[in-house]
């Protein structure tokens, strides 16, 4: 049990899970919270990034860039604890709770009788289950190609805020994307940093990652807007609401995260950015938490 909760990587969680807090939050803005549907997007999103953690142990473990110059922490198929059989095996039956999880969550916001909408949904369940295991599995994975960025942004940012939403409230707000495009940048900020710390065995390994592409200097350009921007979009989306005092409270994680920035700016070895890793994962978490919370206390 220890190797697979090992696999599993569950200390990866709290970033899948910012982006369905805050659509919670935001709901209960609107009162429009239900725990069906909360506890139902926590499970949904959980097994969608254990089933990524699987697939990206499996993707990288036979196509060898796990390897030696690798800086992280250990994989289970790199070290010889779980065989690629036995992750397929787990890859599948992941794939197959996450998508009963993800039927279960449709149902619970739309019943039986909005066919069209549940089959959307379903459809983005399948999406996210293809984006995870094709994101290092296959010929044509598009981790390999530098496009794990869009679908992060995708996957954690519209889909889980925007989407999340959508699903208690079952009317569009526009206005939504400000805090869901922050939400995924954010989380697109955490790949950059893995990015950022595995960029020579990357490159050795053929593995085109977007630091890979712009190089370590631009990478870190790149970081920054990654960082700075969803500022400014949070802003925007308390601009078109009401202001309050609590609303500030987002500001408390960007002021930790620039601190990170200033960080990241000086390293100059790539071990250096592993604990960044788990600091904006948390801080992102931490931002979903504080302005989600803002919105309820100011409602």
């Amino acid at each position: 049990m220890k190797k697979w909760i090992k696999a599993a990587r569950l200390r990866t969680l709290p970033l899948s899970l910012a982006g369905i807090v805050l659509a919670g939050f935001i709901a209960a803005s609107k009162q429009s919270f239900d725990i069906c549907i909360f506890v139902l997007s926590v499970l949904t999103a959980a097994l969608f990034q254990i089933l990524s953690n699987f697939a990206n142990d499996y993707g990288d473990g036979i196509k060898g860039t796990d390897n030696q110059d690798r800086i992280g922490p250990e994989r289970a198929i790199q070290s010889g604890e779980i065989t690629p059989g036995q992750m397929k095996t787990a890859m599948f039956i992941t794939a197959l709770l996450s998508f009963i999880s993800a039927l279960s969550l449709v149902l619970c916001s739309f019943g039986s009788g909005k066919a069209l909408l549940i089959s959307l949904y379903l459809v983005l369940g399948l999406a996210a289950i293809i984006a995870a295991i094709k994101y290092t599995v296959g010929k044509k994975a598009y981790g390999y190609s530098g496009l794990g960025d869009l679908f992060v942004l995708l996957f954690f940012g519209l889909v889980s805020v925007a989407g999340g939403t959508y699903l208690y409230t079952t009317n569009w707000d526009w206005t939504v994307l400000f805090p869901a495009f922050s939400t995924g940048m954010l989380s697109i900020a955490v790949l950059n940093l893995n990015n950022m710390r595995d960029l020579n065995s990357d490159r050795l390994s053929g593995k085109n990652t977007i630091p890979v592409k712009l190089g370590l200097h631009n990478a870190k350009k790149y970081h920054i807007i990654l960082i700075v921007l969803p500022l400014f979009l949070s802003q925007a989306y308390i601009f078109h609401h009401l202001y309050c005092f609590w609303q500030a409270l987002y500001i408390i994680p960007f002021l930790l995260l620039f601190v990170h920035l200033m960080r990241v700016i000086k390293i100059v070895k790539p071990q250096e950015f592993d604990p960044e890793l788990k600091k904006v994962a948390l801080l992102t978490f931490l931002y979903a938490l504080f302005f989600g919370l803002g919105l309820v206390l100011c409602r």
